[in-house]
């Protein structure tokens, strides 16, 4: 059997970084690591092909090649998803998806004419697949009905399928799940409350692949919430750290985690250890209140300013998540992110509107109030307003969102930021292999330099900051200068969203005054 798999578009969003990777020749960010997983997964006497387009784009010869086409994506890569089935067909070929989308809502696919869904996870379902088309079958459904995939059996990723060196990072996965209930994430609902986790000698292995194949780039570990069973976690830290010891500490890691990381001295000692450098945190809002209404309970347990500082002071980078536009929140809320991201520090804040994710506890209560917009779910991102009704004017929501993106990512906050993140961090206890960098990131550097030190008007502000880098924790300076590409994207995508928030809005309000009972359900709100 010859597999094509395709990769969809990604619309452009703030997790692109595009101008940022482009300092150093790459495309994308991270590989479709659920394809990946999949072709591991498959019979191996097959034959694959991987194209993800947003790499390249397949060819004819690709197409005629095919025996079946499979294509999975996420909710952002709809639009293209759709185009690929409506494509595949066209060619007479055999056309399977799967992925969180069509896991989600499997409709839109199936009136695009695809002949097999492999829904849920697919250690499970694919091996249905295999066996209907043995059987000469040519359309099918293939669900888990409630059954939880054992990843401990998950073989290692085809990472050979792979244009290594188009991304900017590798992804590796720990575990699946996650033990809190935030109402507006469909992670636990798709994964279960209780995380299953690989093996420390599958972890291992996926990276000695990598780390074989000539990687040396950083390594993403892609779990939602890596630390949501600390017991097993710990585990692997201990064999991971040695690991990284004897291979010279080839890549640094990052992953997602919740906050409650900050409560566990021995969590994060451990992740320094193995060699992690920086992790992303929901925090979602400084505001309490919201945050129990939203059942993002682990969040109110400390003080976040107090949890935040501590895990930069331990030696990794924060990033974190944002959310505007939560029930019951008072006016001011931009102003009052831009106050506790500065007060805090943290370089790289993300920030969107509340979206209502299909088939998350917020969905159905925002459906059940009559105040859920659907139909336009594939333009979640940065750039999009609330698909529903909000308990406050949609405009006021909308101008302080916009003033909050300019302000945040403006070249001088930004750079502040950056500049006492790193000036509080714990330097690393050990020095990774020396190895020569590529001409491309000596080039990427000098850009960096041209641009904020000489061309900006951060030129004082750039060389003042860095010489105090130099003289007060000097063994950070790399991390430092290297975080200062994220600034290129940042720039190019606070203009997006100054320029298509309003235009969003117009297209919303235009909307909402032909819909009668959604004017009179946000007069009840």
């Amino acid at each position: 059997m010859r597999v094509l798999l395709l990769s969809p578009l990604f619309t452009k969003s703030y997790w692109s970084f595009d101008k940022a990777i482009e300092l150093i020749g790459c495309k994308v960010a991270q590989p479709p690591m659920g394809l990946i997983t999949v072709a591991a997964i498959l019979p191996q006497t097959w034959e694959f092909r991987l194209v993800d387009r947003n790499v390249r784009l397949e060819t004819d010869a690709d197409w005629e090649w095919a025996d079946v086409v499979i294509v999975s994506g996420m909710i952002v890569q709809k639009p293209d998803l759709l185009h690929l089935i409506g494509k595949g067909k066209r060619w007479g070929k055999l056309v399977a998806v799967g992925g969180p989308y069509v896991t989600s809502i499997a409709e839109e696919a199936q009136e695009a004419g695809v002949d097999f869904l492999i829904l849920d996870e697919g250690e499970i379902t694919l091996p249905r697949f295999v066996e209907a088309l043995a059987l000469g079958e040519t359309s099918g459904v293939f669900r888990a009905h409630g059954e939880r995939a054992d990843v401990t059996k998950t073989p290692i990723p085809r990472y050979d399928l792979l244009e290594l060196d188009a991304y900017s990072e590798m992804s590796v996965q720990f575990s699946r799940g996650c033990p809190f209930e935030c109402e507006f994430c469909d992670i636990s609902v798709r994964y279960g409350r209780k995380p299953r986790t690989k093996t420390p000698a599958q972890v291992l292995a996926e990276l000695q692949t990598l780390y074989n194949l000539g990687w040396r780039l950083p390594v993403f570990i892609v779990d939602d919430n890596f630390i949501g069973n600390k017991r097993h976690v710990k585990v692997l830290l201990q064999e991971l750290a040695p690991w990284m010891a004897e291979h010279g500490y080839p890549f640094p890691l990052s992953t997602e985690a919740s906050l409650n990381l900050a409560e566990d001295d021995e969590l994060l000692e451990l992740m320094i250890a193995a060699n992690f450098s920086s992790v992303f945190v929901g925090i979602e809002t400084p505001n309490t209140d919201s945050l129990t209404l939203t059942k993002k309970h682990q969040n109110t347990r400390q003080p976040l300013r107090d949890a935040v500082e501590k895990i930069n002071r331990a030696g990794l980078r924060v990033m974190a998540g944002f959310i505007i536009g939560l029930d019951g929140e008072k006016p001011g809320a931009g102003d009052r992110i831009i106050d506790f991201v500065e007060a805090t520090a943290i370089p790289h804040p993300v920030f969107s509107m509340l979206q209502a994710l299909p088939n998350t506890a917020l969905w159905d209560r925002l459906k059940q109030e009559g105040r859920l917009l659907e139909g336009n779910e594939e333009n979640i991102n940065q750039t999009t307003l609330t698909n529903f009704i909000p308990t406050r004017p949609i405009e006021q929501l909308a101008q302080e969102y916009v003033s909050c993106f300019w302000e945040l990512y403006k070249p001088e906050s930004y750079l502040g930021r950056l500049y006492r993140h790193y000036l509080n961090m714990k330097p690393k206890p050990y020095q990774p292999k020396l190895v020569m960098p590529k001409f491309i990131y000596f080039w990427a550097l000098l850009i960096i330099i041209w641009r904020n030190g000489i061309k900006r008007q951060t030129r004082f502000q750039f060389w003042g900051q860095l010489f105090s880098i130099l003289r007060h924790n000097p063994q950070v300076w790399k991390r430092y200068l290297s975080d200062h590409a994220y600034l290129e994207h940042f720039l190019e995508y606070r203009q997006i969203v100054h320029d298509q928030i309003p235009a969003q809005l117009a297209k919303f309000l235009a909307a909402l005054a032909q819909t009668r009972p959604l004017v009179e359900v946000a007069a009840e709100v």
